[in-house]
C-alpha cells in the first residue's frame, strides 16, 4: 500500500499540496472564456480530488518497473498507456461533474462550455501524472539511497564490534601464557608462592572474564582489573614490584573498553620492573579534562637491556582498540624520559555506567 494512504496526517498535507495544482486548472479554464471562475472550480474540484489519488498509482508502477536503459522501450509504452488512461479519468470525472451540476436550472449549458476544454484538460492531466511518476522515482531513489547508507553504517558497525571482539579475546590468552609461564618458573624455586599466585590469577580471571563480557566498563573497575593483575604479579616479585596510583574521581565513572589497560601494566612489568635488579615502580594516573580522559602508565626500565625479540600486543593492540572505538577523538603517546617510560591515552569520556 502506498505510504501516503496509511498515514493520515501525510494524506492530508498530499491533497492540501492540490490546492495550487486546482487553482491553476481553474484559472487557466476561466482564461478560455467558457465558465466563470466558480464554474470551473465547481466542474474541477470533484475530478482533481479524485485525480489526486490517481495520480498515487505510479508508486505501483515505480515498484514494478524501476528505471532502465535497457528496458526504456518498455517504459516508455507503460507510462504512455498509463498517463493516458489517467488523463481519461480526469476527463471522466469533470464530464460527470459538469453533467450533474447541468441539472441545475441556471447551468444547463455547463456541459457544453466543458467540452471545449477537454483537450487541455486531458493535456494537463498528462503533465500532472507524469510528473508524478518522476516524482515517486526520485522518492524510490532517495529512499534507496538512505537503506544504502543505513546497511553501510550497520556493516561498518557490525565489523566494528567484531574487531573490537577479536582484539579483546587476544588479551585472556595473552596474559594467560605468560602467568603460566611465571607460575612454572616459580614452582621449581617456591612452592608456596606458586601456589598464591595459582589462587589470585583464578580471582583475577574470574573478576576479567566477568567484565570482559561488555564492550564497556567504568575506568573504576577497569583500573580494579589492573590492580588486580598487579596483585598476580607482587606475588613473583615482591617487594620489588611497587604500585602508585593518582585517579581523579571525576572520571572514575567515564566508560572505557573492557581490558584496555590490561597490555600497558602487563608491558610495565615484563619490559620494565622485570629487568630491574632492585625493582621499581608503576605509576597509574587519571584524570579528567573537558576534552576527555587522560590515563597515564609510567614504569622504570633499564636502558641497557637489549630490546625484546618480541613485543606481542602491547601498544599496537592499545592503539588499534582506541582507534577502532573511538576513531580520531583518541590518541596513544609513548616514549621514555630519563629512565622512565610512560605511555598516555586520551579518549573522550563516554557517559557513565548507569546512563549506558
Amino acid at each position: 500500500m502506498h505510504p501516503l494512504l496509511v498515514r493520515r496526517r501525510l494524506l492530508l498535507l498530499y491533497l492540501l499540496a492540490w490546492t495550487p495544482i486546482l487553482a491553476l486548472l481553474t484559472a487557466i479554464n476561466w482564461a478560455s472564456g467558457r465558465m466563470s471562475v466558480v464554474q470551473a472550480a465547481s466542474v474541477l474540484g470533484p475530478a482533481c480530488l479524485v485525480y489526486a489519488f490517481v495520480c498515487l498509482s505510479p508508486w505501483y508502477i515505480c515498484r514494478t518497473r524501476p528505471l532502465s536503459i535497457a528496458r526504456i522501450t518498455d517504459l516508455v509504452a507503460t507510462w504512455t498507456v498509463a498517463a493516458v488512461a489517467a488523463s481519461l479519468v480526469l476527463v471522466g470525472c469533470a464530464w460527470v461533474a459538469a453533467s450533474l451540476l447541468s441539472q441545475i436550472p441556471s447551468l444547463e449549458i455547463l456541459e457544453q462550455k466543458l467540452r471545449g476544454d477537454l483537450p487541455l484538460l486531458f493535456g494537463m492531466g498528462l503533465l500532472l501524472y507524469l510528473l508524478s511518476a518522476g516524482l515517486h522515482y526520485t522518492a524510490m531513489a532517495a529512499e534507496q539511497s538512505r537503506d544504502a547508507e543505513r546497511r553501510a553504517v550497520e556493516a561498518r558497525a557490525l565489523a566494528r564490534e567484531a574487531e573490537l571482539q577479536a582484539l579483546k579475546m587476544q588479551i585472556n590468552p595473552h596474559f594467560l601464557f605468560n602467568s603460566l609461564h611465571s607460575i612454572a618458573a616459580l614452582a621449581t624455586m617456591d612452592g608456596s608462592r606458586a601456589r598464591e599466585m595459582c589462587i589470585r590469577l583464578s580471582d583475577f580471571l574470574r573478576s576479567s572474564l566477568r567484565l570482559a563480557d561488555r564492550e564497556s566498563i567504568s575506568l573504576h573497575d577497569e583500573l580494579a582489573l589492573a590492580r588486580n593483575y598487579l596483585e598476580v604479579e607482587r606475588v613473583r616479585f615482591g617487594e620489588r614490584l611497587r604500585v602508585e596510583e593518582e585517579v581523579e574521581s571525576a572520571c572514575q565513572e567515564c566508560l572505557v573498553p573492557a581490558l584496555l589497560l590490561q597490555p600497558l601494566v602487563e608491558n610495565a612489568v615484563k619490559h620494565g620492573i622485570a629487568g630491574l635488579v632492585e625493582g621499581g615502580s608503576i605509576h597509574l594516573s587519571a584524570s579528567r579534562a573537558p576534552s576527555g580522559v587522560t590515563i597515564a602508565v609510567e614504569n622504570g626500565f633499564d636502558p641497557e637491556m637489549p630490546p625484546p625479540r618480541k613485543t606481542g600486543l602491547g601498544l599496537a593492540h592499545v592503539r588499534r582498540r582506541l582507534q577502532v572505538r573511538y576513531g580520531d577523538t583518541a590518541s596513544l603517546e609513548a616514549g621514555e624520559v630519563d629512565g622512565i617510560y610512560r605511555v598516555v591515552l586520551r579518549f573522550p569520556c563516554e557517559g557513565s555506567v548507569g546512563a549506558a
